[in-house]
């Protein structure tokens, strides 16, 4: 198992914890627009020692989430109500799911059940989506 440091999730919501002003700060949310091309890869930018976020699109059936984290930060383990789908589009990561740890890079993809506990840490920096769907 894995230690975190800096990041935690609350209520699906990413917080980042500053760990040299010791502040806690919510990260920005803005959704992406509708009918404009992007390409994942350059819509987050990494932060030394952070993870950053941002929601691609959020409804009342699901959303969307790109992140970025820097080498060795992660989010602590939890359970989500609901099926979540993590696709790796640059670097590497750690991901356990129900105590068994499996290694992605870019282009690999898992999907993370619903009510099983499951953390995360960037073994390099690394960016993933995250798409969660209610049932």
């Amino acid at each position: 198992m894995f230690r975190y440091e800096t990041t935690k999730l609350v209520q699906y919501s990413l917080i980042r914890h500053d760990k040299n002003q010791n502040k806690i700060n919510l990260n920005s949310m803005t959704q992406f627009p509708s009918k404009q091309l992007f390409e994942f890869k350059n819509e987050v930018e990494y932060a030394k020692g952070s993870v950053v976020s941002r929601q691609v699109v959020k409804n009342e059936k699901g959303n969307v989430t790109l992140f970025a984290f820097d080498k060795d930060q992660g989010l602590s383990e939890h359970t989500a109500p609901f099926d979540a789908l993590v696709q790796v589009i640059d670097g590497k990561a750690e991901i356990l799911i129900g105590g068994e740890s499996y290694i992605l890079q870019e282009g690999q993809s898992i999907i993370m059940p619903a009510h099983v506990p499951h953390a995360l840490k960037a073994t390099e920096k690394f960016k993933m989506i995250l798409t969660m769907i209610r049932a």
